[in-house]
């Protein structure tokens, strides 16, 4: 089956805690703190794989996991990092973050690999907490959760050549007389359904030929599956634009050219000044010879420069040599066709009414004088009398707070008040005894 869209989810490893631990060692009866740093969690690393066409793996399999980080323990002893997990994708495959629609990599190459989530780094030990002032720390880190995303997956087909046409113009039998693909060819619209990929050998040369299904008016807006098949051409350096030439069923071959080459325009108007050749097929159909002489300069007046026209037949191979020789000339200059429309990252600052915003100042120089630039780096709203936190760093010190002793929490408190928590908490009207939250941290405020 040809797949060329999946959703799934990817976390990586949470991070180990680190150890509170002490010397116990003979005639030593204040051993110091030796509590070892927690692990590292595994990554969930996306890598394309030539070997793979299809995103079908993705639809048996949903959710994909990084192992996470081993526990620190006493002596000094580190836990283990925890093992990545990698995500083989075929070239051309892109990864989206499917809240925001944030683009987070375009898997061109074969081999290119790119991170999707990163684990939580390890919580240190107490031993890393030992000072002038606190020789003996009971306090330590947890893990950092690793990140946790939902993944819009994309494939565009990587190909040097793709084939472009109305349904039954011979784009397949195009196809399977020039390589070894053998698409379902019949005598009938939209026998093709999927995309597929052939390599086209002349003498010393080769390149990649995709056949894309049959388009229909109104392609553009999502017709026929139009968009379905359109993005599988946004990546080819040179189109083939199949016409059928001859006439049958009261088709006119100009018609099917021009209304193809504007739902091409509507769809994508840098896709249509990209190089063309107008491919004029079933030229062994008596009515086709007809038709060719009235076109054929038609085409040629409007070309604009960046079309050619050729007479073929798929089915006996005429023309298909001049055709081909044709391509491979042409081919090793024209750009590559790589064309990425991916939404703008989402900020995610946008504030519902009431909230309050944590904000620390940053210097920067810009034209040469020193300007102050605000960072958001918590948010907080009110919810049914809940005073709820978030934000990526607010919430990382919640998770790796270490709340089983005294010297833990005055810590964590102490973090919040540098981050200017108790000021918003304050402004926004907190009263003793009303619930705060972070993440899935509670606690009762108190002055």
């Amino acid at each position: 089956m040809f797949y060329d869209r999946a959703k799934i989810q990817v976390r990586a490893g949470d991070g180990g805690a680190g150890a509170v631990a002490f010397r116990r060692e003979k005639y030593v009866p204040m051993g110091g703190p030796n509590g070892g740093d927690g692990g590292h969690g595994g990554d969930v690393i996306a890598r394309a794989d030539e070997g793979l066409r299809t995103l079908v793996d993705f639809h048996y399999k949903n959710h994909y996991k990084a192992e996470r980080g081993q526990h620190g323990e006493g002596k000094g002893r580190h836990g283990r990092g925890g093992e990545d997990t990698l995500l083989r994708l075929p070239p051309g495959t892109l990864i989206r973050n499917a809240e925001t629609g944030e683009l987070l990599a375009d898997m061109c190459e074969h081999g290119q690999a790119v991170v999707v989530a990163r684990g939580g780094r390890g919580g240190r030990g107490n031993a890393r907490f030992a000072g002038n002032l606190n020789k003996a720390p009971r306090i330590a880190e947890r893990g950092e959760p690793g990140e946790v995303l939902w993944l819009d997956l994309e494939l565009k087909l990587l190909a040097d050549v793709g084939l472009v046409g109305m349904p039954n113009a011979g784009k397949s039998t195009l196809i399977s007389a020039v390589s070894a693909v053998r698409p379902k060819i019949a005598d009938y619209p939209f026998t093709t359904m999927t995309p597929h990929l052939g390599v086209v050998r002349v003498e010393e040369e080769s390149f990649v030929m995709a056949d894309i299904p049959g388009l229909i008016e109104g392609a553009h807006a999502g017709a026929g599956l139009g968009h379905e098949f359109l993005r599988h051409v946004e990546r080819t350096r040179l189109l083939l634009h199949v016409v059928d030439m001859s006439g049958q069923e009261g088709r006119d071959p100009w018609e099917d050219y021009a209304t193809i080459r504007r739902e091409i325009e509507l769809y994508r108007p840098e896709l249509a000044k990209r190089k063309t050749f107008v491919v004029a097929n079933k030229m062994d159909i008596p009515e086709a010879l007809e038709n060719w002489e009235r076109l054929r300069s038609r085409w040629e007046e409007q070309a604009g420069g960046h079309q050619e026209v050729f007479a073929i037949s798929a089915a006996t191979g005429k023309g298909l040599p001049e055709l081909l020789r044709a391509v491979a000339l042409v081919l090793p200059e024209l750009p590559e066709g790589v064309m990425i429309e991916g939404k703008e990252p989402n900020d995610g600052m946008g504030l519902k009414g009431g909230a309050v915003q944590g904000r620390h100042l940053i210097k920067f120089e810009e034209d040469g004088r020193e300007e102050q630039k605000q960072e958001s780096r918590f948010k907080l709203e009110i919810v049914d009398g809940v005073y709820i936190l978030s934000g990526k760093e607010i919430q990382r010190h919640a998770a790796m707070a270490y709340l089983d002793t005294e010297q833990g929490v005055r810590r964590f408190q102490s973090i919040l008040k540098r981050m200017g928590v108790d000021d918003a908490l304050k402004q926004a009207g907190i009263n003793e005894g009303e619930q705060v939250m972070i993440g899935e941290l509670s606690f009762e405020w108190k002055d």
